[in-house]
């Protein structure tokens, strides 16, 4: 979705942080403003939180203690777990008196009320990993464990809970969120003299963590056990096809379906076919650099999430230029649209020419399901449980913009493309992209017989239901004020995720690859004036989705909703028409430096990986953003520092589900499925991979070898 100031995700990057999801203007006052400066000032001269905690309780019994707890409850009996709450918070007081270390740790674990608060400093995370190494043996049967929790303190009515002070906390595990919000709240009303708003509390049961870990469930086992098999069959297979065959061709094609050496020789092969002038070879270059485009936006997104001290820069980087290359960062979605309409036309009529315009749909469908839904379950399932397993952290589940335990409720609507319809609770966020892609193939096979049958009427028909799209999109926006800026009226479903709002660069791609069907081997002579005529109109549209609405990110304004329709709508036709000429020039010759760099072989392993990539690239940030222990620092020095280290990581992780998973069970598909089948085949078939696996297709003229699936990758 584009938004106007810009991205919805990118909304969150602005000084009200995550308060515009929630439909709010980002505060124009400074935090000094919003605070008050005797409030603020009494803050600031508060000593170390554990020790204004234990200066306030040291002396009290337990029976002080439930008082104190349960003054205002006095039909309620302290319960076994309150007693032993307070019984361990006696120990710990008494110890902290004698100076007992396993009791210093919990003090020395505590987070401090952060310095830097006006600059936009709000979270202290303490010491997570002393705070849950604490481990005291009272009697034989009990000990007394650390708890960390993040503890929240509003700045003031007026601002969002979501910009409030958090600081880290260590108490004795016996002890609930509720205990701890007690003893807080009455400590700060102690030293503040300040009532705080008893709905909005200070310690969450969701922010509290402690080295105890539940058992494996039996999905979480199922799921070792599945990659286990996996794994060894990819060995033993390996290495018989590295010890015992000594001919490649001569190997058992269900062996060499899972050695990882057969599918890596295909993966890193490099073919040249630029002798062949029917060849896209400049898609391997924007497919990859697209993916780039993709990784390196979520990386903000999940950057901005993070324990970042200078939350005030975050302002000015959305009024930079260069931020909007980061808050555009969803036109990667309108170019794998494009991508994926140009692939399947072009290969699809080429399919038909062979068979007189026969489509066996059902085996279209099928081959495509079975293509990306393998890796999609798979993913399913390591995001929901392996995931919790790869580590911990104070901020780990909460610095990603995904909640994979909504997986257990809507996983299935996921297995069947049609998670953005079907529910707002969407199990992988970013998987949006392959529902919508999966509807649009399957309207697909419609467009494909209109255009063999009545060839440039049925593109004429095609043109004008883009049109029509196009402005049900823009009356939709204006008649019902949905604005993606606002988030007014569902606005994320309605015009981000749906797929007749997606539908104009992917019907583009349709239109574009029919005009190269057409004028397959033919050669275009354009004098030197109107191929620079072409590269400025295209950069032209180019930049202007990229920078037209800069004035609004400098003043922090909102557009009038009928200048966002206005340009929502036009810039997805724009953008996808920008393309068409890049892919032209290249084909023709004129791309110079740009079709060097874009049809250059180094891309095609990448390529390749694109799908596994782009599925699990949000495991490797998840992970990254919740191993963080201590604050970080907003720049876009840092954010890149960060991408480099996912991207590399999350071409590792591809690389091991290509060769486990991705791979094999697409060779057992081309092995179980018929090879000759007249229907519609998705960009897989062509990829070199398939090539070897599979009996040789009858060569044709002017046979146009394309990449990758055109449908794996996306942006959310």
């Amino acid at each position: 979705m584009v938004n106007i100031r810009l991205t919805t995700q990118l909304l969150l990057m602005s000084l009200a942080l995550a308060s515009a999801s929630f439909g709010l203007k980002p505060p124009k006052a400074s935090l000094l403003e919003l605070v008050s400066p005797q409030t603020f000032h009494t803050i600031s001269g508060l000593r170390r939180l554990p020790v204004e905690f234990f200066n306030h309780y040291q002396n009290l019994t337990i029976l002080n203690l439930a008082q104190d707890l349960y003054r205002d409850q006095d039909t309620r009996l302290p319960s076994t777990d309150d007693l032993q709450c307070l019984a361990d918070l006696q120990t710990l007081a008494k110890d902290v008196s004698t100076a007992k270390v396993w009791a210093l740790k919990m003090i020395d674990s505590w987070g401090t009320l952060p310095s830097g608060i006006l600059y936009g400093n709000l979270i202290d995370l303490g010491n997570f990993d002393e705070c849950l190494g604490i481990e005291h043996s009272v009697t034989t049967s009990h000990s007394v464990q650390g708890k960390y929790c993040l503890a929240r303190i509003a700045l003031a009515p007026s601002i969002s809970p979501l910009l409030s002070l958090k600081t880290a906390v260590c108490f004795p595990a016996s002890c609930s969120a509720a205990h701890m919000d007690t003893m807080l709240r009455k400590l700060f009303q102690n030293l503040l003299n300040l009532e705080l708003n008893p709905e909005v509390p200070l310690v969450r049961d969701d922010t509290c963590k402690t080295a105890d870990r539940e058992p494996y469930d039996g999905l979480t086992i199922f799921t070792i056990v599945v990659l286990s098999i996996l794994a060894t069959l990819m060995v033993l297979a390996t290495l018989y096809d590295y010890l015992l065959c000594q001919d490649k061709k001569s190997l058992n094609v269900w062996i060499k379906a899972f050695s990882a050496r057969a599918n890596c020789r295909v993966l890193f092969r490099l073919v040249d076919t630029r002798s062949n002038p029917n060849v896209i070879d400049c898609i391997h270059g924007i497919r990859c650099l697209s993916f780039i485009w993709v990784v390196y936006g979520h990386v903000y997104l999940v950057y901005v999430f993070g324990p970042n001290m200078n939350y005030v820069d975050l302002d000015k980087w959305r009024k930079s230029a260069y931020s909007m290359l980061l808050q555009h960062a969803a036109y990667s979605v309108d170019t794998f649209f494009f991508l994926s309409g140009l692939l399947m036309v072009v290969i699809a009529l080429r399919a038909m020419e062979r068979t007189k315009g026969k489509l066996n749909v059902p085996l279209m469908y099928l081959h495509r399901y079975l293509r990306l839904t393998p890796v999609l379950a798979l993913a399913i399932i390591v995001y929901m449980k392996i995931l919790p397993l790869m580590g911990d952290g104070p901020l780990f589940g909460k610095v990603n913009f995904d909640d994979y335990s909504k997986c257990e409720r809507t996983w299935y609507w996921t297995l069947l493309y049609v998670q953005n319809y079907a529910t707002h609770e969407i199990c992988i966020g970013h998987s949006w992209y392959l529902a919508v892609d999966m509807q649009l193939y399957i309207i697909a096979p419609l467009l494909l017989i209109a255009l063999f049958k009545w060839k440039r009427k049925a593109a004429a028909a095609i043109f004008v239901i883009m049109l029509i799209l196009a402005a049900c999109l823009f009356s939709m926006m204006v008649i019902k004020n949905i604005s993606s800026i606002a988030q007014t009226h569902d606005a994320m479903k309605k015009i981000y995720f749906s797929a007749h709002t997606r539908a104009s660069p992917y019907l583009i791609g349709i239109l574009f690859g029919y005009f190269l069907h057409v004028n397959r081997g033919k050669s275009f002579k354009l004098n030197p004036l109107a191929v620079l005529l072409g590269w400025l109109i295209s950069l032209a549209l180019l930049f202007t989705c990229l920078f037209s609405v800069f004035g609004y990110a400098k003043t922090s304004d909102t557009p009038p909703i009928l200048e966002e329709a206005f340009y929502l709508t036009f810039t997805r036709i724009a953008w996808p028409l920008a393309l068409c000429w890049v892919v032209f020039a290249c084909m023709q010759g004129y791309g110079g430096l740009a079709n060097s760099f874009l049809s250059s072989p180094l891309w095609q392993p990448l390529s390749k990986l694109s799908y596994s990539a782009y599925i699990f690239h949000m495991f490797i940030e998840s992970l990254t953003g919740g191993l963080t222990r201590t604050n970080t620092w907003f720049s876009d020095y840092q954010v890149m520092l960060r991408f480099w280290g996912d991207f590399g990581f999350t071409l590792l992780l591809a690389f091991v589900v290509y060769i486990l998973v991705e791979a094999p069970l697409g060779n057992l598909e081309s092995l179980w499925l018929p090879t000759k089948k007249p229907h519609l085949p998705a960009a897989e078939q062509l990829k070199s991979k398939s090539v070897e696996r599979t009996p040789p297709v009858p060569p044709l003229k002017n046979k146009l070898p394309l990449p990758e699936d055109e449908s794996r990758s996306s942006f959310k």
